[in-house]
């Protein structure tokens, strides 16, 4: 039986993208369609190369066409073309589709672990990203990636990030002495954060990932203002006294309008890395609380293990060093959540594509 392209289209009419619910077809997903005999390739373009349904649509897709078609054989290629939030700071930052702040109501709840993970795992999952330390006081990128030299300058004096593990990378603590503290007043703060935006040579990133200051201070208002289709991640821990941490996170966020994607809870639980024993040393379930309180999405629990805290001092990020450790499956878990969420708000009112 010979196949048509828009009979391959036609079979795929009702498969959804389960987190658009909107046709695979109609959203422009299905592509690069080849008909060789009894054979039927195509392509499936993901809203993210993170996309934690891939395995479901794949399966959707496959039966679809064997159901309608029922050809020889069907192979299936993957590409991704990051949703991008319709951002507004174009000339600051061209090229950036998505900036994601992670930030928490206090220090002490491991959100700079947070998001040098959170950046490692979008880009195995083979996106472009960038990881900005915007915490100017107290920068941990350095110590988190074991570098310590200052950053390449252009002529035109623009800033060459590092790179490692597949990162483009910048923090304060590149341009500092070992043990220089910063003594700033706002404007300061301000004009540096505008550097490490616009003078970065970022290039073009499905993702940025910033690792802001704890608090509720001007690192965050400055960012609001430059950025202000930056979406944030907050982090917490299980305990209920960090709810009120979270409530001010939040409270701050929404006054400077700047979406909240929704809440990771860190050190959920302690793993004994000889007997793997699981202990609630910090209290349980205030993190998922959070988020059913204020609507927002929950991206799980962290575990606290031995190897987390070694890594965050060897220079070797936790999904470098042990990928196979309970909390490096927990934050892969998270950042496909959280590329989840980035592409189901930046499709909300996306027009649909033939």
């Amino acid at each position: 039986m010979a196949f048509t392209e828009q009979a391959v289209k036609d079979a795929l009419k009702g498969v959804q993208d389960p987190d658009l619910h909107k046709d695979l077809v109609d959203l422009g997903m299905i592509k690069n369609i080849k008909i060789d005999g009894g054979k039927i390739e195509l392509t499936v373009e993901l809203t993210t190369p993170a996309c934690p349904l891939k395995d479901q649509i794949g399966n959707e897709v496959t039966a679809a066409i064997k159901k309608n078609l029922n050809p020889g054989e069907i192979k299936l290629n993957w590409s991704a073309n990051t949703s991008a939030t319709n951002l507004t700071q174009s000339d600051l930052i061209p090229g950036i589709k998505n900036i994601i702040l992670v930030g928490a109501g206090k220090g002490g709840v491991g959100k700079s672990t947070v998001a040098a993970n959170l950046a490692n795992a979008l880009a195995q999952h083979g996106a472009e990203v960038g990881l900005l330390d915007a915490d100017i006081y107290g920068p941990s990128v350095p110590t988190m990636f074991g570098i310590h030299e200052q950053p390449v300058a252009t002529e035109d004096q623009r800033i060459i990030p590092h790179v490692k593990y597949g990162l483009k990378l910048m923090s304060m603590g590149f341009l500092l002495q070992e043990g220089q503290a910063v003594v700033w007043r706002g404007p300061m703060l301000d004009s540096a954060l505008r550097q490490f935006l616009g003078q970065v040579e970022w290039g073009a990133l499905d993702y940025l990932v910033v690792d802001l200051p704890p608090g509720t201070g001007d690192v965050q208002l400055s960012l609001s203002r430059m950025v202000p289709s930056a979406q944030a991640v907050i982090v917490t821990t299980p305990q209920d006294v960090a709810l009120a941490d979270v409530k001010r996170a939040i409270g701050m966020f929404n006054t400077v309008h700047i979406h909240v994607l929704g809440v990771v809870e860190n050190m959920s639980y302690h793993v004994c890395g000889k007997c793997g024993h699981k202990a609630e040393i910090f209290g349980k379930g205030a993190g998922k609380r959070c988020a059913e309180k204020y609507g927002i999405s929950y991206f799980g629990e962290i575990p606290l293990t031995e190897e987390v805290v070694r890594s965050g001092d060897s220079g070797k990020p936790i999904l470098i060093s042990h990928p196979n450790d309970p909390a490096s499956v927990a934050l892969r878990e998270m950042a496909s959540r959280v590329a989840q969420q980035i592409a189901i708000h930046a499709n909300k009112a996306q027009p649909a594509t033939a």
